[in-house]
């Protein structure tokens, strides 16, 4: 059997990327829509198994490519039935993916770095030092196992559970613009995976000068951690505030491309028992969203070994709730799923640590983007 190592894997390809190595081989242009096909559409792995393609173009692929997922360490159940994965990658580092599945959908929950550039006070994976950016093929492969898991390639002829792509696992996404970029074209492509652009979310601390390009690029929905309505404050939970604070933020997100009442921006806010739940703060919270088509999301805090805060009583989180309502907000609370396997929102964390410098690649990223 071939050694997959001295294989390049096609996975993260773009289509150009695969019409290159198409024409290495000596093959018409019209090989690469049938391969794009077959990886992406169908979900195979076996060059001997893609029956349109000729019998010496399948054995050429064969010997120089590999169509590679991520290596699974660990799955975990929910009570709930929230399902979560560990990842192992090439370099032996590791990631978490999380499915939330509903009754007639689900939702899953991508992972964009080993880490996480930032220091959020309240989230788990805030404590673990950034060790690197994913790749497309890191962040596609991903979703391609969970499609694998549940059977929802389109040869198996059932309806989809998994209709939702949230960009909110570990890592910042936007401070790994390009390669998100890069995997969420490949999602959404009509003739590939093809999960609408309306089915998918990023999720962003506030990096500022990528929301309007991913808006312009990328046209994905919107999801903005706010947390707080005080900079003081804000700097402490959510520290990328002291270099673009709230006014800076909001302003950007009130020029986010596509945004509209039918297409609102999700705020987050994690619900921390007397830290940021007050009545006041609701109003305040209120007074800042003036006119941004805008939805809040109240996150019940999830707890991690060795945090302070508190999740606020759920009499406080739905008074908070009413208030914005009110003021003609929808404020929904959202559910906690998968606490029990720290699969919840803010509680992802793997063991890979950052003990090597960044490469020369991951610095100009952060560079660019900082």
């Amino acid at each position: 059997m071939l050694d997959n190592k001295s294989r390049i894997n096609l996975i993260g390809y773009s289509r150009q990327e695969l019409k290159a190595e198409i024409t290495k081989l000596g093959e018409k242009d019209f090989r690469t829509k049938q391969l794009w096909h077959w990886m992406y559409h169908k979900g195979e792995t076996d060059f001997n198994k893609m029956s349109s393609l000729g019998k010496s173009l399948r054995k050429k692929l064969d010997s120089s490519y590999v169509i590679l997922r991520p290596k699974i360490v660990t799955e975990q159940l929910s009570k709930d039935t929230t399902h979560k994965w560990l990842f192992r990658t090439e370099d032996n580092n590791e990631i978490e993916t999380v499915f939330i599945p509903e009754e007639d959908r689900g939702a899953l929950c991508l992972s964009s770095q080993v880490g996480c550039t930032l220091t959020c006070s309240f989230c788990h994976t805030g404590t673990q030092k950034l060790v690197r950016n994913l790749s497309a093929a890191e962040i596609i492969g991903q979703m391609m196992v969970v499609r694998d898991a549940y059977g929802e390639w389109p040869s198996n002829g059932h309806d989809r559970k998994l209709t939702n792509i949230v960009m909110m696992g570990m890592g910042e996404p936007l401070y790994n613009f390009e390669q998100v970029a890069k995997a969420l074209k490949i999602i959404m492509d009509e003739e590939g995976i093809s999960i609408s652009r309306r089915r998918i979310t990023l999720s962003t601390s506030g990096v500022v000068p990528l929301i309007e390009r991913c808006g312009e690029e990328l046209g994905v929905g919107l999801a903005v951690s706010l947390h707080a309505v005080r900079d003081e404050l804000r700097d402490i939970l959510v520290p990328i505030n002291k270099k673009y604070p709230i006014k800076v933020l909001l302003k950007a997100c009130r020029k986010y491309p596509g945004s509209s009442n039918a297409r609102r921006i999700t705020f987050e806010y994690v619900m921390l028992n007397g830290i940021n739940d007050s009545a006041s703060d609701a109003k305040e919270l209120a007074r800042l969203l003036e006119g941004i088509p805008a939805k809040i999301n109240l996150i019940p805090f999830n707890k991690w070994p060795g945090v302070e805060y508190e999740c606020s009583s759920h009499h406080t989180i739905k008074q908070f709730s009413e208030i914005l309502n009110e003021r003609g907000l929808s404020a929904p609370i959202r559910m906690p799923r998968g606490r029990d396997i720290m699969a919840a929102c803010g509680q992802l964390k793997s063991e890979s640590q950052a003990i090597r410098k960044y490469s020369e690649r991951d610095k100009l990223n952060i560079s660019v983007t900082n």
